[in-house]
């Protein structure tokens, strides 16, 4: 990454008054440890371009007063600041001693007052030289050095990190440097083995983004690590996006544990899967089946097969169905918290007989009587609709679910309250209460039905320079689930 290279001794002797002009000329004695610039480069990177050799100084001291220089305040602005360069080095010729690199190259460039504490250290002035490579400098420096001038302001050194892969949004000014920018990203960061860039064109049944390799292995399966669950998928065949998880935390702690969740475009199971973590019980569903594939693995992954049932078909479908789905075939009743292992065998050993010839089956009886008392789960508390390109339209498939049961009645008695709907969508209107009104009003359109009560939006992410993304939130009105 970088050498050190001893060089002659200075002569450290006391310096005249400095002029103005004198002064000026002092400031330009400081380090420039910027890369080498190699604005020819657009196709291939060539790592070896990238070397320098940066003159300083160093103070040779005994190495008990090593300790002084670095404490001393008169010292602060004239130490080596330069990032992953240390400070102090052994002195080559003289184990007794110690270098105590400076950030200037020429004793001119030190101030009096520093001149006068080395001198009081009996320290000698040494010159040495940095050896930098391309380790040395950062995926920034190496980009700023390579891109064209006007390229510089915003250089897209910024990524999303899924797993081992990094995929990025390159503008079409930057797609002739996009092998350099993918390799100068995957060697600057050693977690990641595959760099993608995502294209403008979506896959229009599924909506997940098509994407080409940029630099690393055509690994796109990822395994990926999201409020403490793992999630595992192929980046290139289901949506995944890693900017949304505040909002996946959010949504989950509105869920009591006691809640069914229907989860209608559940993708690989970023809200589904922690919810259920949680002690909801969800139906998690999705379209594309990759995806379905994928939710059912990290369903088992997580362990939580027992409170998620995972299906593959058209939304309208499912919102149709789950409630008949969650009243024919319940889940069963929350019974607390998950015990941890550690806590299992201290129950069992609690509530193990002193003297059995035979083990108590601890756990079954502490269920049991958690159980008691308590119906199991037959109604949806929370709709999940994370498809905001296209969510809203799926609204109208919320008329009449109640009503198309053989056991109407029976189903407005057992539910009391209205499930919550959570629906994501775009919208171009910038002004917080212009959005809410054009979100409102297409979502009423939908329902065919005014929303009542019970009614919040929340701003997730700002897409595009017109386009945001939201979050509304509703009661279900009794009226439209009810409808004939």
């Amino acid at each position: 990454m970088l050498g050190l290279q001893s060089c002659s001794s200075l002569t450290l002797r006391k310096r005249p008054r400095l002029s103005f002009l004198s002064k000026i000329m002092a400031c330009t004695l400081t380090l420039n440890a910027s890369p080498p610039v190699h604005r020819w480069m657009n196709t291939t990177l060539e790592r070896d371009a990238f070397k320098k050799t940066v003159p300083v100084l160093a103070a040779r001291v005994p190495a008990t007063k090593t300790g002084s220089l670095l404490k001393s305040d008169v010292m602060k602005k004239s130490l080596m600041d330069l990032p992953k360069v240390r400070s102090v080095l052994r002195d080559p010729h003289d184990d007794l001693a110690r270098l105590v690199l400076l950030n200037v190259s020429e004793d001119a460039a030190l101030s009096p007052e520093a001149r006068n504490f080395l001198q009081e250290q009996s320290a000698t002035l040494v010159s040495h030289n940095l050896n930098l490579t391309y380790d040395y400098w950062t995926a920034d420096e190496i980009l700023h050095s390579i891109l064209p001038e006007e390229l510089c302001v915003g250089s897209p050194s910024g990524f999303a990190i899924t797993g081992h892969l990094a995929h990025m949004n390159l503008n079409k000014e930057y797609l002739p440097y996009k092998h350099i920018i993918g390799q100068i990203v995957l060697d600057k960061n050693p977690m990641i083995k595959t760099v993608v860039n995502k294209l403008d064109s979506i896959d229009t049944k599924y909506r997940f983004f098509k994407m080409e390799l940029l630099a690393g292995e055509p690994n796109y399966v990822v395994e990926h690590h999201e409020s403490n669950c793992r999630f595992t998928f192929d980046f290139t065949q289901v949506y995944w996006n890693s900017r949304l998880h505040t909002e996946h935390d959010r949504l989950v702690q509105l869920f009591e544990p006691t809640d069914v969740i229907a989860d209608v475009f559940a993708g690989v199971g970023p809200f589904a899967i922690p919810a259920a973590k949680k002690g909801c019980a969800v139906f998690a569903n999705d379209l594309n089946p990759e995806s379905a594939r994928y939710l059912t693995k990290n369903i088992v992954d997580n362990k939580v097969a027992s409170l998620v049932r995972a299906s593959c078909e058209d939304g309208r479908d499912f919102i149709k169905r789950v409630v008949a789905r969650a009243r024919d075939h319940p889940f069963p009743a929350y019974t607390g918290p998950k015990l941890s292992k550690m806590q299992e065998k201290e129950e069992k050993r609690r509530l193990q007989p002193a003297k059995s010839s035979s083990p108590t089956p601890a756990l079954a009886s502490i269920n049991q009587s958690n159980m008691k008392n308590q119906s199991p789960r037959q109604t949806i508390s929370h709709f999940v609709m994370n498809l905001p390109d296209s969510a809203i339209d799926f609204l109208d498939s919320f008329r009449g679910i109640l009503s198309e049961s053989t056991s109407e009645r029976h189903l407005s008695g057992i539910y009391a309250n209205m499930p919550m709907v959570h629906c994501h969508c775009f919208t171009r209107e910038l002004q917080p209460d212009r959005a809410e009104a054009d979100i409102r009003q297409r979502v009423e359109s939908k329902l065919g039905h005014k929303l009542d009560a019970e009614v919040t939006l929340h701003m997730v992410r700002s897409v595009a320079p017109n386009k945001d993304m939201y979050c509304i939130s509703f009661r279900l009105p009794r009226d439209v689930a009810f409808a004939r």
